[in-house]
């Protein structure tokens, strides 16, 4: 999936429209994700319907305080706009968190000529390896919300890397997010420190307790 975007200028929907250029940031950025490509026009009016979906679907998805949901993936925006007004006023409608091609960038149409983007608005659902979960995923959303990304990680065999209680704090087995990783629980530094002061009082009691056993206690 990461070499639809290699060698290609990604550009992030915030005020400073950061741009991702270089190959490490592309990849940083994409790999081992569910991809989304939104494929719109400003002048459509089924995609500005579609707009408000779409961005409460992946603020929880992406957003922290959202944290509940996977956040495996990344949204990009791609223009089939007259012009790049039309592009730019678009824009200022979608989550500040998707990515973009710029207007000039060409292979815009050769994305949508390469997914057979006939209609719009259509959402195209790709694995971390590029081959399609969905040739359209717009009912979905609309119909499933967030749900529906749950089994698209599935069908990736997509694992997030979590964290649950009453699971070991050292040794966290973190391996890439397509691995088959043991789901672990989150500790806090406080949860850490006081399980060690825990086991240090245990121990100690531990050991004052065998000695009492075999010399006896003292009365005063």
């Amino acid at each position: 999936m990461v070499d639809l975007f290699v060698d290609r200028v990604l550009v992030e929907n915030n005020w400073e429209q950061d741009e991702l250029n270089t190959d490490r940031e592309i990849v940083g950025i994409l790999e081992n994700r569910i991809m989304m490509l939104f494929f719109a026009s400003a002048k459509c009016g089924k995609c500005q319907e579609f707009v408000p979906v779409l961005n409460d679907f992946f603020k929880r998805l992406k957003d922290p305080a959202y944290i509940e949901y996977p956040k495996l993936l990344a949204l990009i925006y791609i223009s089939l706009d007259q012009s790049e007004k039309q592009q730019e006023r678009f824009l200022k409608e979608l989550h500040k968190k998707v990515l973009f091609l710029a207007f000039e960038d060409p292979y815009r149409k050769e994305l949508q000529a390469l997914f057979k983007v006939k209609d719009v608005p259509t959402v195209v659902v790709l694995r971390p390896d590029a081959s399609i979960l969905s040739q359209n995923a717009v009912q979905d959303i609309c119909h499933f919300g967030s749900s529906c990304f749950r089994d698209w990680q599935e069908s990736a065999e997509l694992i997030e890397r979590s964290f649950m209680l009453n699971e070991e704090f050292d040794n966290l087995n973190l391996r890439s997010a397509t691995d088959p990783v043991r789901r672990l629980k989150y500790k806090t530094e406080d949860d850490k420190r006081k399980k060690k002061w825990w086991k240090l009082w245990g121990n100690g009691n531990r050991g004052k307790d065998e000695e009492e056993e075999k010399y006896g206690t003292c009365d005063t």
